[in-house]
């Protein structure tokens, strides 16, 4: 089978490197990735996996195809001649794909994703297949728009039930209901840094992301600090910061270095640097509570049957944890809900004091939704 992916923002998005890998491993098919950072996939490894192209090319005066495009511009009124042009690899390459994959994930979860509408339409135009991999999407962003593209793919996989249900009251039917695929993202363990006590520590993600969306200026990063000072002063655990995105306008790393010189003289607080999405997994397996901000970073502590506290900012993070716990009270905190400083401290005293009904839930659960990921493979094959 041969399948082309696209668009890839970077595995400098950690989330976006393990949707990849994990899609590579459940399909094992022949696999081209289009990507708007190919040195940042390089980084990483994953040229070692699949084959990595630039999504877009450079406009080259010099050439034939960018003055048929100049003509269809400024002359026959063609808005998108230039961004055909650009993304015409993508197009060539799909046209001989069995397949070709629009990475959901929350890709349409925030506005019109214009250019992903674009490259549809001229997919569609020759007769490829194309396929919604994976997605989450707001239920109000649903305009005409955006229905008009959606219904135009052979099949949608959302990976939670609340746009799994949006779609299907929106009237777009070839809709199935899978988990994330980086839910079965294989994990590599390195050894653990000074101060990790496996199971004996607290792994705390926090993105720009968040902090972005507040809706009281600083309230997140006093709630995470706040959050710190009560596990250290309560509890013998320490505390690993753990960075999930690390791009150069979105890098958890710089609210986590804040914490992590705040409270660095406690010698009770590590910060890991950067890895794969399957080192980073590794280190989340062995917290014994995870509180994320990343999507990506839950969906790897909650494959692995880490209790976990969700700090959310659109439909994604409640739906998968409505999925998984029946419901995304106490496991979810929208971040336009926080109005206190301790709002994430009496989160995480009720993550500790259920501690044991969710481990034994997660063991139970997460087997099985993790074995439905295969089924993906299928629904593909028959189409």
């Amino acid at each position: 089978m041969k399948v082309v992916l696209y668009p890839h923002g970077g595995s400098g998005n950690h989330g976006c490197e393990a949707i990849v890998c994990s899609t590579l491993d459940v399909l094992k098919a022949d696999l081209t990735l289009f990507s708007s950072g190919v040195e940042e996939d390089y980084g990483y490894g994953l040229n070692r996996f699949c084959r990595i192209e630039q999504e877009r090319i450079r406009l080259n005066r010099t050439t034939l195809a960018y003055w048929k495009s100049f003509w269809k511009y400024h002359v026959m009124r063609n808005r998108d001649a230039f961004d055909r042009l650009a993304f015409s690899p993508i197009i060539r390459e799909a046209s001989k794909a069995d397949f070709a994959l629009s990475i959901g994930g929350d890709n349409y979860c925030y506005g019109s994703p214009t250019y992903i509408y674009l490259i549809n339409k001229e997919l569609r135009k020759k007769g490829v297949k194309t396929i919604l991999w994976g997605c989450s999407i707001e239920p109000k962003s649903i305009d005409a728009e955006m229905f008009d593209d959606l219904k135009g793919y052979t099949h949608i996989f959302a990976r939670e039930s609340i746009t799994y249900q949006a779609l299907i009251d929106s009237g777009i039917k070839r809709t199935s209901l899978f988990p994330d695929p980086a839910f079965v993202l294989n994990r590599i363990d390195l050894p653990l840094p000074n101060g990790f006590l496996e199971k004996e520590v607290v792994g705390i993600n926090v993105s720009p992301m968040v902090i972005d969306r507040e809706t009281c200026k600083g309230i997140i990063m006093r709630n995470y600090q706040r959050l710190v000072e009560y596990i250290l002063e309560t509890t013998t655990m320490n505390i690993v910061l753990i960075p999930h995105v690390v791009r150069r306008h979105n890098d958890d790393r710089k609210p986590l270095e804040l914490l992590f010189s705040q409270f660095q003289n406690s010698h009770r607080v590590v910060m890991i640097g950067d890895h794969s999405a399957e080192v980073l997994k590794g280190f989340i397996a062995r917290c014994r509570y995870m509180v994320a901000a990343r999507t990506h970073a839950s969906i790897a502590a909650y494959s692995e049957q880490v209790p976990s506290l969700v700090v959310g900012y659109s439909v994604k993070a409640v739906g998968i944890a409505k999925d998984i716990f029946g419901t995304a009270d106490h496991y979810v905190i929208p971040v336009q809900n926080f109005t206190r400083d301790d709002d994430l401290v009496n989160h995480f005293k009720w993550l500790v004091a259920n501690e044991n009904y969710i481990k034994k839930h997660l063991r139970a659960f997460m087997p099985v939704y993790k074995e439905k990921v295969k089924g993906m493979k299928d629904i593909l094959m028959s189409l």
